[in-house]
Parts: C-alpha cells; sequence; structure tokens
C-alpha cells in the first residue's frame, strides 16, 4: 500500500481549509484516510498551519512520500528537518540527545525569521497607505492632461465652424436664386 501525505479539502465555495493527511494513494482526495497530522487555512493572512511534527516523522520514517505542498509544509515547520536528523541518529552521525536541541534551536530560530518578516510586511503596509494619504489628488493631472486637447479642439472647432458658415452661405444663395426664379415664373 502507498501512502501519500496530502491535503484533503473542506470548508465552502471560495473559503478552502485543509486537513494535511496521511492516506493510501488509491483513496479519493477527500475521501478515506489513515491519520490527520495537521491543518492548513490559506485564507488567514498570513496562513495559518498546525502540524503535529512527530507524526509527520513518523509517517516519513515510513516511506509516506508528501505532494509538493504538504512537502513545502513540513519543510517550513521542521518536519523535514527532525527526520534528517533522525537519519543521521540511524546512521550514528549525530547522538540522540543533540536531536532535540537541534531541533528546538532551529524552531527558535525559524520564529525569529517568520516574526521580523511580518514585522518588515506590516512596515511595509504602513508605508504603502502613508504614502497613498499624502499623495495629491489625481484629478489635477487629469486637468492639466485634459486642457492640452481642449486647446487642439478649439481650433478644429473653429475650423469646422468656418467650414459650415460657407457652405450654409452657399445653399441660401442657392435658395434665393431658386426662389427669385420661381417668384419670375
Amino acid at each position: 500500500m502507498a501512502t501519500r501525505l496530502r491535503l484533503q479539502r473542506h470548508g465552502g465555495k471560495g473559503s478552502p481549509f485543509y486537513k494535511i493527511v496521511a492516506a493510501d494513494s488509491r483513496a479519493k482526495r477527500d475521501g478515506r484516510y489513515i491519520d490527520q497530522i495537521g491543518t492548513y487555512n490559506p485564507t488567514t493572512v498570513p496562513a495559518t498551519i498546525i502540524l503535529d511534527v512527530d507524526k509527520a516523522v513518523k509517517w516519513l520514517q515510513t516511506g509516506a512520500e508528501p505532494t509538493s505542498t504538504v512537502k513545502a509544509i513540513l519543510s517550513y515547520k521542521g518536519a523535514m528537518y527532525k527526520k534528517h536528523l533522525l537519519r543521521g541518529v540511524t546512521m550514528g552521525v549525530v547522538k540522540e540527545e543533540d536531536v532535540e536541541t537541534k531541533f528546538n534551536e532551529w524552531v527558535s530560530g525559524k520564529e525569529g525569521k517568520v516574526l521580523d518578516h511580518k514585522k518588515k510586511a506590516d512596515e511595509h503596509k504602513k508605508a504603502k497607505l502613508e504614502a497613498v494619504v499624502k499623495a495629491p489628488p489625481k484629478a489635477k493631472k487629469v486637468e492639466e492632461v485634459v486642457e492640452e486637447p481642449a486647446a487642439e479642439e478649439t481650433q478644429n472647432e473653429e475650423t469646422v465652424a468656418e467650414t459650415a458658415e460657407e457652405t450654409a452661405a452657399e445653399t441660401t444663395e442657392e435658395t434665393t436664386a431658386e426662389n427669385t426664379q420661381e417668384n419670375a415664373e
């Protein structure tokens, strides 16, 4: 039986919510699963990921293959790193006591980076908002653009008006001449 770590979709239309599950590869996407190892909610900002790292490592060690999205989530949460450390224990490269300390150091460093990233993102949003508030209204720029074509339009209108006057004068002369001929007869 080939086991996969994958996402199982829940939630309504337009608001997805996923369970991270270990399931038989032949099972339907939202069908039966063997074990739930976490949840993933992409609609929140930032996305909410709850993961039981020990369960995930257990499934990875037994040969379950994660999908690309789940692999990214496991890497983000440190399950892939912990699996790597535990493989080092079986090979005799790393001591078992050092695994938890190295993993905890990695997690604390990761949390610091995530918090720094969130602070920078918040500062960037605030700076953008302040720039929008301080920016002059765009209506003035539109008026300047409108004034230039307006001058050209008046010149065009004058030439159109002149040609219209000439045409009107010609038509009135013709109609007057026709009227005088009819009256003479």
